[in-house]
């Protein structure tokens, strides 16, 4: 009889409703095709000069206003009579998005844009697409300004105008960085509205609007008031959306040119002031406006961060479908304490696990499971098995395989049951581990042949010296955690099917004050699981 699982399934770690945002596939009716190859022939190459005449101009108006301006000047808002240029330019970022094709419609719903002295950051989602900046200054003439790399305002004819929106500038490199934008964020809302707004997406990466993913705290750190904008693209080709997975920039751009038009919509929500709760705990502030504009939007919102895009990129370098690496990160980090860098190092040991053959599914099977610990199948191996398996589809994905390692096998991976295993196989009290000591036990336990055990013995014993110490012993089952709770399993299993060998597993070392304490084994799980309460 299947014992129940020692815990159970935590609602805080079931799937997301949205599996994968970071995805987008598109497929062109005939109909579809036909219009490209008329557009490209005739109307594409017409927006392209056009384009081409309007951001040459803006350059030129660009370089013109920020003529002989010193250091000193470069800290201060732009005044007198560069601001004129403030207008001709935003007018002709505005006929560059017209050219596009692209046609924004404001709803009834929204409100007016803040000024920058009640709201002085714009804080803008979904971000799914290339042009979402001009948006924002498509109804209006006030040029807001970015978070951009400082490497950006160098790029030859983009820089300038980069420069010109007056960036919060970002130097990657410098450790304080982070800091230092939120002081310059800050610096900048205190300002009385002297600076423009200043527009952050949130997100921090592109999706394909089928959610919110989380939100960077990053535009809520200063615990100044912001103003969610909210972007639809209500059409029925999809030419826009650019994900990590899908059509490229380029091929969207061409697409979207080759549309007679292509609708936005746009949505200013009133101005968010924060608490006093919430200007000291920004995470809670950054959730609160997520669920306003998620409302707006009519969207879920998961747990997905940058983070997963980059686990996705780890997964593709090691030949691995990208999708591999969608786990929710934050949600993983913030219930179970996992980092990043641990995250890659246990995504290659799912690919040692899982192998090369990526046809039968994405997740590891129970042959898999069974190859990768040298076990035959048994019905404690099993157990390990399914309790990795939240879902019951009979594979472990990615995300399955860190929850179980956290909550299943790592808390009973600790020194007490290590010494308890290493004493009950080292029968003699030899201090090590012989072949025949190996044999004996796991052909009782696990009716594994000797050649199996053989293979799993040269696999511990590193030295090569026809003996397993304790610190192999040790080694082995840190990489391998999965073996400490298949022992425990094993121990629970047998005291109810086989009570003579759970005798003799019990009291082999009576003498030497080892006892297994069928509870203490079985509750060590339980911190872990508290977390997720």
């Amino acid at each position: 009889m299947k014992r129940m699982p020692i815990f159970p399934r935590q609602e805080s770690l079931v799937l997301p409703a949205i599996i994968n945002p970071f995805s987008y596939h598109r497929e062109l009716s005939f109909r579809d095709k036909l219009q490209v190859a008329f557009m490209t022939i005739t109307v594409v190459p017409i927006r392209v000069i056009l384009i081409f005449i309007f951001l040459v101009s803006a350059w030129l108006l660009a370089h013109i206003a920020l003529a002989f301006r010193t250091e000193e000047e470069k800290l201060r808002p732009l005044t007198g009579w560069r601001t004129f240029f403030t207008a001709p330019l935003t007018i002709l970022g505005r006929a560059i998005f017209i050219t596009l094709g692209l046609w924004v419609i404001e709803r009834p719903e929204s409100v007016p844009r803040a000024s920058s002295k009640e709201a002085p950051i714009l804080v803008v989602a979904h971000h799914s697409t290339l042009v979402d900046t001009f948006v924002t200054f498509c109804k209006t003439l006030n040029l807001p300004s970015p978070v951009s790399r400082v490497e950006n305002s160098s790029v030859p004819f983009l820089g300038k105008l980069i420069e010109f929106s007056q960036p919060v500038l970002v130097k990657r490199e410098d450790p304080d960085s982070r800091a230092n934008t939120v002081q310059e964020i800050r610096r900048r809302a205190s300002s009385g509205g002297q600076w423009p707004q200043i527009i952050i997406f949130p997100e921090g990466t592109c999706t394909n609007r089928s959610c919110l993913i989380s939100f960077k705290q990053g535009a809520f750190l200063p615990g100044v008031p912001v103003q969610p904008v909210c972007i639809r693209y209500p059409n029925r080709l999809d030419t826009v959306t650019w994900t990590w997975e899908g059509p490229g920039a380029l091929t969207q751009l061409w697409l979207t040119m080759c549309q007679i038009y292509t609708k936005v919509d746009i949505v200013y929500l009133p101005a968010y002031h924060p608490s006093e709760l919430e200007k000291k705990d920004p995470k809670l502030f950054a959730k609160n406006v997520r669920a306003a504009m998620a409302k707006c939007l009519d969207c879920p919102v998961t747990d997905h961060t940058y983070d997963d895009c980059r686990l996705m990129a780890s997964a593709e370098k090691m030949e691995m479908p990208a999708s591999i690496g969608l786990v929710e990160f934050e949600k993983l980090h913030s219930k179970i304490g996992v980092k990043f860098d641990q995250m890659t190092h246990l995504l290659r040991n799912f690919v040692e696990i899982k192998g090369a053959k990526w046809k039968d599914g994405k997740g590891i099977s129970y042959d898999n499971f069974s190859e990768y610990l040298f076990l035959p199948k048994s019905e404690a191996l099993r157990e390990v098995f399914d309790l990795y398996d939240r879902d019951g589809s009979g594979t472990i994905d990615f995300r399955e395989y860190v929850i179980g390692l956290s909550l299943i096998s790592n808390p009973v991976n600790n020194d007490d049951t290590l010494k308890l295993a290493f004493r009950l196989f080292d029968k003699e009290s030899k201090g090590h581990i012989s072949l025949g000591d190996l044999q004996l036990i796991l052909r009782q336990a696990f009716n594994m042949s000797p050649e199996e055990v053989e293979k799993m013995f040269m696999e511990v014993d590193t030295a090569c010296d026809g003996r397993i110490s304790y610190d192999e012993f040790k080694d082995y089952a840190i990489k391998k955690p999965e073996y400490a709770k298949v022992f425990t399993t094993y121990q629970e299993t047998s005291k109810h099917q086989n009570p003579d060998l759970q005798l003799q597993f019990s009291n082999g070392h009576a003498s030497e004050g080892i006892v297994v304490d069928q509870a203490s084994t079985s509750s060590q799980v339980d911190p872990a699981s508290k977390k997720l309460q």
